[in-house]
């Protein structure tokens, strides 16, 4: 096997990852996965979906992450690999699909509108 490499966004976060065979070792900006993760909940959904298929020892990781918060930048690596791993065997992404891995969460921040204090929230009312 080469080196797979797929992309996977969240928000604003954006992670591109590079795929070869190893021994299980997810390296996220050249630093280990669970010191950039400190958050046991973070490298759990990282993991998601490598854990379903039963190969989380057998591929090497190399993450770029850029952009968003902890938590896109964790769900953004989900879709990431979950991809890579599809492109690896086709034939996974039916049990990916049925968890939930390989669809783009489209959900983004609405913009602020002018004359209002957030993007929906309108100023008090008093009628007197």
């Amino acid at each position: 096997m080469e080196m797979i490499n797929a992309l996977g966004r969240r928000k604003s976060a954006v992670a591109r990852i590079f795929v070869t065979e190893g021994t299980g070792k997810i390296t996220i900006n050249k630093r280990d996965l669970t010191e950039y993760f400190p958050s046991s909940i973070l490298q759990f959904v990282v993991k998601q979906p490598l854990a379903l298929l039963d190969v989380a020892e057998k591929y090497d990781i190399k993450v770029n992450l850029q952009g968003g918060g902890f938590t896109g930048q964790s769900q953004a690596l989900r879709l990431a690999i979950a991809r890579a791993l599809v492109k690896i065997n086709a034939d996974d992404k039916k049990a990916l699909r049925a968890e939930g891995f390989v669809t783009r969460d489209s959900r983004e921040v609405e913009r602020k509108k002018p004359g209002r204090p957030k993007a929906r929230r309108r100023f008090q009312f008093s009628k007197r």
